[in-house]
């Protein structure tokens, strides 16, 4: 299906918790959509349910949106002209249009108490019959139940399902969904405390707004049918519906879910879009690896820039299959996008995590640093443990960490007085410059090059792992390196 005509869509979340990573999937895919097409991209805050509400979690959905470079043409915080974009704030319009639904027959009052209701419940149960409002309110005279509401009895507002016939639905990705009517409820669409449920109000909004897609979870297949109900009832015309598939566990057994963040954070991963960020991974990353978990362009393409994604995403190529999580595939497009940064653009980037670890930052020698971690990068964090050193006045190795493989504490001293002698009398220290001496050295002391280099890498770096060995010693400096060997000397003269 094409899409020549600008689209409107909307994401529109609950502040009810984290913003996670489906989340951010079916805000992507709504954006992708708008820019394709020159269309406009709605965020509205569906918060009527105030029981569930969570301080912050508004502001951490905006940050997150941001953080993956998506930004909303109309929002509670950009404004538009179909505002207000908070359901709380919406009250009167969809009180008014329940209003409209009783009085076309198609909705009505129902005053059951939970004590009452849940009584019935049981008793179908117990039957094994599958639990449903019995209707007792449905049958009440509509100027009875106007009275009673006027004399402020408790209530809330029921869709009155027809009993016949069937519904037929259409979701882009599945087709035809036909429901008998009968194995439908009367579903609540407006709370004893007056505030709509998601059926009705996102329905009505949808329209007032203009929506022209509506792109969300497929755990909203199961009331499709009763929101194509509410559409009809008001004669509007239906969105395109598209349910997205869902996320499975990284094991792929079994729906992905909040409960298991905790496990997958011990892992060093998190289903939160906020913690990826503090984890080191880039939202272009982010966005790639999520537009691919449920979307693909051909059999061959895997790396795409957000422009790329706008340029080729189809709703055509979506997959309604469900998607294991892969953190390990996330690496990878992170990997991609770090190596594809300019050095100016990466050393910006890690900058922060070397000040958050405690270092005093040079941004010349960060520069200097970038062509020789860049392969090595597969997080941003990862700068911290890899290129620390450079920013070390002084490095303090475990001295047992200097002794060379296979070698004594007094062979690996003789090795590493030698190493200083040579490097001392070279003006400058460098790859061209001191690997080849350090390799002769190695030959005429009957050792490999490794177990040389080994004892040079600890003393200079501090630790076993390091980047490139001579390109590190010319950055660090001739007089540091000098230094620290010296250091290192003395620590294996005292093993």
């Amino acid at each position: 299906m094409s899409t020549p005509q600008p689209v409107r869509v909307r994401f529109a979340p609950s502040p009810t918790g984290r913003t996670h990573l489906g989340s951010g999937r079916t805000a992507l895919y709504d954006y992708l959509l708008a820019r394709q097409t020159g269309g406009q991209f709605i965020l509205r805050i569906e918060d009527t349910d105030q029981k569930r509400y969570v301080p912050g979690a508004e502001k951490e959905l905006m940050e997150s949106l941001h953080w993956l470079g998506l930004n909303w043409d109309e929002g509670p915080d950009v404004g538009g002209a179909n505002g207000p974009y908070r359901q709380s704030e919406r009250r009167e319009i969809y009180q008014q249009h329940a209003r409209q639904l009783i009085e076309s027959g198609h909705a009505y009052y129902c005053f059951c108490s939970p004590e009452r209701l849940d009584k019935v419940r049981q008793g179908q149960m117990s039957l094994k019959q599958t639990p449903r409002y019995d209707g007792t309110c449905r049958r009440l005279d509509p100027d009875e139940a106007a009275r009673r509401v006027a004399n402020g009895e408790r209530h809330v507002v029921r869709f009155r399902m027809p009993v016949e016939g069937a519904i037929t639905v259409h979701d882009h990705l599945r087709g035809d969904i036909t429901v008998e009517n009968a194995n439908l409820d009367d579903y609540i669409i407006v709370k004893s405390d007056g505030l709509a449920l998601y059926h009705l109000a996102a329905m009505v909004d949808d329209h007032l707004m203009n929506v022209s897609h509506v792109i969300r979870g497929s755990e909203w297949l199961s009331t499709f049918p009763l929101h194509g109900h509410i559409l009809r009832a008001f004669g509007w015309q239906e969105p395109v519906w598209v349910h997205l598939s869902i996320f499975l566990k990284p094991s792929g057994k079994g729906k992905m879910s909040k409960r298991e963040s905790a496990q997958i954070m011990q892992d060093g991963y998190s289903i939160f879009v906020n913690d990826l960020a503090e984890l080191g991974y880039l939202p272009e990353a982010v966005v790639n690896w999520i537009a691919l978990m449920g979307w693909s362009y051909d059999d061959r393409g895997e790396f795409f820039t957000m422009d790329d994604l706008v340029e080729k995403f189809s709703l055509d190529h979506l997959n309604p299959a469900p998607a294991a999580i892969n953190f390990t595939k996330l690496d990878h497009f992170n990997g991609l996008h770090i190596r594809s940064l300019p050095p100016a653009e990466l050393s910006r980037r890690v900058k922060p995590f070397l000040q958050a670890a405690g270092y005093v930052v040079n941004d010349e020698k960060l520069l200097k640093i970038y062509p020789i971690i860049r392969e090595r990068l597969s997080t941003l964090d990862d700068i911290v443990p890899m290129a620390g050193f450079f920013f070390k006045g002084d490095v303090f190795p475990d001295p047992k960490e200097l002794v060379g493989e296979k070698m004594s504490p007094s062979e690996s001293a003789i090795a590493a007085r030698c190493a200083y002698q040579i490097l001392d009398a070279l003006p400058e220290i460098g790859l061209q410059t001191a690997e080849p001496p350090m390799r002769q050295l190695a030959e005429e002391l009957g050792l490999k090059a490794g177990q040389l280099f080994g004892i040079l890498r600890v003393a200079v770096t501090g630790q076993k792992v390091s980047p490139p060995l001579f390109e590190s010693m010319e950055i660090i400096g001739r007089e540091q390196v000098l230094n620290r060997l010296q250091r290192a000397i003395k620590l294996l003269d005292g093993l």
